[in-house]
C-alpha cells in the first residue's frame, strides 16, 4: 500500500507534467508486490531480479490517494516466473499489467559484472 505523495508524482519522476502517480513509481510498485509473491517460496540463497515488465496505467490517482497493489503468479517457466498485477485506489482500477522475474543465486549473478 503507498499514499502518494509529491515525490511519488509524474513531475518528480521526471515522466510528465501532472500531480499524479507517475507510471514508473506504478511499475515500481508492480515489481514490489512481485517479490513478496514468491519471497517466501524461494530456496534459500536465492532470489529474483527483474526480466520484463507490461503494464497499462489506466487511471490517475491525486496526491493523498491509497495505491494497493497485488502480484499472484501467473506461471512458472524454469527459472522464469511472471506474475499478473493489478493496482487500485479508493475510485477503483489503475493498473494492470505482467512482470517477469527470474530466480537467480545472487553471488553469481553479480559475478557477470567482475
Amino acid at each position: 500500500m503507498l499514499v502518494v505523495t509529491d515525490g511519488d508524482t509524474a513531475i518528480a519522476l521526471c515522466s510528465g507534467s501532472v500531480p499524479v502517480l507517475a507510471t514508473p513509481r506504478v511499475v515500481a510498485l508492480a515489481e514490489e508486490a512481485a517479490i513478496r509473491a514468491v519471497a517466501n517460496h524461494l530456496d534459500p540463497g536465492t532470489t529474483t531480479v527483474g526480466q520484463q515488465v507490461q503494464l497499462e496505467h489506466l487511471a490517475p490517482t491525486p496526491v493523498g490517494g491509497t495505491v494497493t497493489v497485488e502480484a499472484t503468479v501467473e506461471k512458472v517457466n524454469g527459472r522464469r516466473v511472471v506474475f499478473t498485477v493489478q493496482a487500485n485506489d479508493e475510485r477503483g482500477l489503475v493498473a494492470v499489467g505482467r512482470v517477469t522475474r527470474v530466480v537467480v543465486d545472487p553471488e553469481r549473478f553479480l559475478d557477470k559484472l567482475r
